[in-house]
Order: C-alpha cells, then structure tokens, then sequence
C-alpha cells in the first residue's frame, strides 16, 4: 500500500477561519489611492462610456465625491484634469495657473478636507496643444527631454503652492526626480513628497483613460519616453536613477501585466512602493462583469489582492471606491 502524505497543507484550509488566520495578504482601504477626473462646469457628474461607473465631475461635485469616499475610509485622491483645448499650448502655460481649472480645485479640496492626502500629477499631457508629456520640437517632432524640466519643475511647484501633499512625476522624462526636488527645496516646499512614476510603460491599457482626458497625442506615441513592455531589468535602471535623484515613494504602471515587475522593484528598494491599476485592467473586468463572464466583485478583489501580494504598498486604483464598500461589508 502506497504511503499516505505526512504534509498536509489542506490542514491549513479546512474551515473559513482558520484560512483566514493564515491569510498572508490583507487589502484595507489605507491601500487606495483613488484617481478623479475633473471638468470644467458647475453640477456635473458625466459617466465615461469606456469607464463604467467612473465619472467626469465638476468641481463641485467632485468635492462631494471625496466626501462620499471618506466615509467609506479612502483617504488619498489623485485628481486628473480634463483642459479645455482653447487653453493648451506647446509649453502648457496652464498647468502653473494658480486660477485654473486644476490647481484652483486643489486648493478648494485641500481647504473642505485638509486632511486627506492629494497626490497630484506632472505631466504635460492634460495641458500640451501635442498632447505629449515634454515639450516637443515644433520641426523634428522629437519630445525635448532637457527643455521639459523647466515646465515640469514649475508644473510641481504650482501644485505644492496649491496644497498638494505628494507630486506625481508621471512623464518620464530623464531626470525630472532630481530636478523637481531641487526647485521644491528651494521654494520652502521641503515637505511635499515625490511619488515618481518609476517604471512607466508604453502601453495598450491606457487608452479609457485618455477617452477621459482627451489626451491622447496629436501626433506619434509616447514610446521614446515610456518604457517597452518587453523589458523587465529596465525598471530597476529607473529605480536606482529615482532613488539617487530623491525620491520618496516609486511607482510601476500598469500593474496587472506587470507584476513581476512590481515584485523586481519591491526586492530592491526600501521606498514604498505603490502601483496603478489602470484604466484598461479596470475596463477589462466590467466589460467582462457587464456580459456575465465574470463575478465582477470577485475578479475585482482577486486582482487588487494580486497587486498588493506582488508587493504593492498602495495601489491607484479606479476600483478604490467601490473595493471600500466590499471591505466595510466584511
């Protein structure tokens, strides 16, 4: 007679407590941050066809809406602006705009709820009349990386003037960490923090968001700049590059096709690191939910569980609001 096993992991999952008392990953809201897209207007609340559930909102009502993700315990928001076209040029003049759109909203959420934290973003997509994120040469077509810092830099110093808690350098241009640490420090802005976007990909999952945005580029893509899915070492190139520059916090976009580079990360740096479940990967579930392929809410804590086991400090995600209300139900 063959031997009976001596080891028995099912021992391990034989009632729901006990599986719950070896459970090596726990989400909890303090792990959200929550993307807002906002538009200019007044009582405003637009559904994005490609986004279902996630909404355009006026500054208004996107101050409502962060009261509402309060309750639920989200706490850090990172609002994304929808600029009307009158209003961009090559050199994205209105991203220092202490009156416009998105800086005026920062100030006007940092004054109702001072305590929760906005991670603002950097780059100058929202606000080019090219709709990429550095500069571009009006004849070669070519993303000017040197002459882009000076926006970026001023871009960030607005944003930290404004109230933001954390800056999002999301542009990934070659030494931006560096040079927005120098022009905050500078300006008495020692306290914002740098949550870089450290391995930024050029990818397909981005597109729903630019739906949002109307950011796509008017010309070309983005693949001089963001990085090729196919590498992997690549990324801890940029880790120690955003680490040496300053730093505070790193982060890897898109998640869920690479989570093997969030784990990379995770075993090389001492910095948080957080990852942004983008638009795409948030599209793809309810898409799938809506037809009845998958249990939406299910597939939805799988991957954000996903995310975070892979090494995930907090994650960006368009999910935070409704993955709060799981989590609340217990």
């Amino acid at each position: 007679m063959p031997t009976l096993p001596t080891h028995r992991p099912r021992r391990n999952r034989k009632s729901q407590v006990i599986r719950d008392m070896v459970q090596e990953t726990r989400l909890t809201t303090h792990d959200f941050i929550y993307p807002l897209f906002l538009i200019e207007g007044q009582n405003q609340q637009l559904e994005i066809h490609s986004m279902p559930g996630i909404h355009r909102f006026t500054a208004d009502r996107l101050i409502d809406e962060i009261g509402r993700c309060v309750e639920l315990g989200i706490h850090t928001f990172a609002p994304f602006p929808a600029i009307n076209d009158a209003l961009k040029d090559r050199l994205a003049k209105e991203s220092a705009n202490p009156e416009g759109l998105y800086l005026k909203t920062v100030a006007d959420i940092k004054r109702q709820f001072p305590d929760v934290v906005l991670m603002t973003d950097v780059a100058m997509d929202p606000y080019s009349s090219d709709g990429h994120d550095g500069v571009v040469d009006a004849d070669s077509g070519e993303i000017l990386n040197d002459a882009s810092l000076e926006v970026l830099g001023q871009m960030a110093l607005a944003q930290a003037r404004a109230g933001a808690d954390i800056i999002g350098p999301s542009d990934m241009m070659d030494g931006r960490v560096a040079w927005i640490r120098e022009v905050l420090d500078q300006n008495a802005f020692g306290h914002v923090s740098i949550m870089s976007y450290t391995a930024k990909y050029a990818s397909a999952f981005y597109g729903p968001f630019r739906d949002a945005l109307d950011s796509a580029p008017k010309k070309g893509d983005k693949k001089s700049y963001q990085m090729n899915p196919a590498n992997r070492r690549e990324a801890l190139r940029e880790l120690a590059l955003d680490e040496a520059e300053g730093a505070d916090m790193v982060m890897i976009k898109p998640a869920l096709s690479y989570l093997d580079v969030i784990l990379d990360v995770k075993n090389h740096t001492n910095l948080p690191v957080t990852a942004y479940n983008v638009s795409g990967e948030y599209a793809m579930v309810k898409a799938a939910a809506q037809n009845g392929w998958l249990d939406g809410e299910k597939t939805m804590m799988e991957v954000l569980t996903s995310i975070k086991r892979a090494g995930a400090d907090a994650i960006l995600t368009y999910f935070a609001k409704e993955a709060a209300a799981v989590l609340r139900r217990g």
